[in-house]
């Protein structure tokens, strides 16, 4: 009876609430619940800096998410980026504990393990403050989890390689992080420029030597196809040599 009585009010595209996913409905219901209690915190806590709270087990994330990790884990991720966004108060990143962050991170990733942004905003947002302590704590947290997915999680060791390279101006621990990716990152998908990051790294520690025995090698293995690329080597290759020459 109710449905004939509600049925002329519906949209003929539109389907009832009943059709809807669980797991969406889920999912917006745990959004509201804590914009909700976000807002209440604020209002009560205006003006006061609040730190990061110690995330729960994932297996119990896992238990209230109805299968759809995944959607928690975009919500959860949402959440944790906007924790710096305080009212009254301008909160910088070294205010917050890292070691929380990266909990958070870590829940995240188990929750959506194929996810690309954790990782990404480890290496381009949390490691970019500037507190060499936070920045290292940071890299070691993608570098350690970037061995365990390496083909599909090179993106952000390469920006962890960046910032080692010329925010903490380290360069062995940058030389490190490139031969990792080179060793391990081996998808045929990954750009060749990746192969390439530990020349650039052995040309800024003056090894001009050890640049020209990698590049030779690259050459000889024939892993790099594309005739603009070998070129662009071949070059180099050349051009290492007469600098080499040129400072004996």
């Amino acid at each position: 009876m109710l449905q004939s009585l509600t049925r002329p009010f519906l949209h003929p595209a539109e389907r009832s609430i009943v059709y809807v996913p669980r797991a969406i409905l889920f999912c917006i219901v745990i959004a509201l619940i804590l914009q909700t209690g976000l807002q209440r915190d604020l209002m009560k806590q205006s003006g006061e800096f609040r730190q990061l709270p110690e995330p729960p087990e994932a297996g119990q994330v896992r238990l209230i998410s109805l299968s759809d990790t995944v959607a928690l884990a975009r919500i959860t991720m949402l959440w944790l980026q906007s924790f710096d966004t305080q009212p009254g108060i301008s909160v910088s990143f070294k205010q917050l504990d890292y070691a929380r962050v990266i909990s958070w991170l870590d829940l995240i990733l188990e929750l959506d393990p194929k996810g690309q942004y954790p990782l990404l905003a480890a290496s381009r947002v949390y490691a970019e403050v500037n507190d060499e302590g936070r920045q290292r704590k940071m890299l070691e947290f993608v570098h350690a989890r970037f061995l365990e997915d390496p083909n599909r999680r090179w993106p952000a060791m390469a920006q962890a390689v960046y910032v080692a390279r010329h925010r903490l101006k380290d360069m062995d621990l940058a030389l490190e992080y490139a031969r990792d990716l080179s060793t391990h990152a081996t998808a045929r998908n990954i750009p060749q420029w990746i192969k390439q990051m530990q020349i650039y790294v052995l040309e800024d520690m003056g090894d001009l030597e050890a640049a020209m025995v990698l590049i030779g090698g690259l050459l000889e293995s024939g892993q790099v196809k594309d005739k603009q690329e070998i070129r662009f080597l071949q070059q180099r290759l050349q051009q290492l040599r007469e600098e080499t020459i040129n400072t004996d």
